[in-house]
């Protein structure tokens, strides 16, 4: 038997060990919870610049209102109060291409975007202006969305996006995907016609890929950080409950309608009555 290696938790008879530590005596008390998370993801420590940028993005999405992750989370709570992993759960579930999953769709379009590019990467303004340019008019002819592009509430701007550009750049960590975003943010009117704000998720995923974490769990660090938000969003619903009110207020204002019967769109060659065409 080869056993199954791992560089993370471990455990003898006598101690604990994770990341070539000993837990109990080296982590903790020690590290705090986002420089181990970051740590884990990379089995690598992170300096305190790249741990300050980091748990800015986690404070940045743990919580944002009454979006529809904290509401079913708060009405699973209501259906099973006896299951509060089922309503952080149900929570996280719902972090996706809308709400979250921005994080890791704008960091992972930002890196597609770099690795395109043949000679170099721009090393001035004017360069990463050209680059995104070039990356918003494509996406355009493409019918495609740029992602971290637009905020359904914040249209006049995000207050976390220029605080997270400035806590990158005052730890020297304000990298090519960053760069990339801040170039999106300034040109994209000239081709939409219209100007949208850079969103807090969007410039999350740039931070984050600009940390050098794994592109495919981007998205798991959006889910980190809006756990902590769920648990407040239970905390808060255990003192000042909202959750019965919100679904009686649906519940007491459904109306009954005539059936609305599917059809499905017909296939070519067919009469959409069932018989084939000829």
């Amino acid at each position: 038997m080869t056993g199954y290696p791992t560089a993370l938790g471990a455990s003898s008879r006598e101690s604990i060990t994770l990341l070539g530590t000993d837990l109990a005596r080296d982590v903790m008390g020690t590290v705090g919870f986002g420089e181990l998370a970051f740590w884990l993801a990379t089995q690598r420590r992170p300096t305190p610049g790249e741990t300050r940028v980091f748990e800015a993005v986690l404070a940045a999405l743990a919580d944002h209102g009454f979006t529809p992750t904290a509401i079913v989370t708060r009405l699973t709570y209501l259906s099973a109060p006896d299951s509060v992993q089922g309503a952080l759960a149900a929570g996280l579930l719902g972090g996706g291409s809308r709400f979250l999953g921005v994080t890791e769709d704008c960091g992972r379009f930002l890196h597609d975007v770099l690795t395109s590019v043949e000679g170099g990467l721009p090393t001035d303004d004017a360069g990463w202006d050209a680059l995104a340019l070039e990356t918003v008019t494509a996406q355009r002819a493409a019918r495609r969305f740029v992602p971290g592009l637009g905020h359904h509430v914040h249209k006049d701007g995000d207050p976390r996006t220029p605080r997270l550009f400035q806590i990158a750049a005052e730890e020297d960590l304000l990298g090519p995907h960053l760069a990339l975003f801040a170039a999106i943010g300034r040109v994209h009117p000239q081709v939409l016609g219209k100007t949208l704000p850079l969103n807090g998720a969007g410039v999350c995923g740039a931070a984050l890929a600009d940390l050098g974490l794994p592109l495919e769990l981007l998205r798991g660090f959006a889910l980190l950080a809006r756990t902590a938000g769920l648990i407040g969003q239970l905390a808060e619903e255990l003192r000042h409950p909202v959750a019965n009110e919100v679904f009686l207020s649906v519940d007491l204002a459904n109306r009954s309608v005539a059936p609305d019967p599917y059809v499905p769109d017909p296939l070519p060659n067919t009469d959409p009555t069932g018989g084939r065409r000829g």
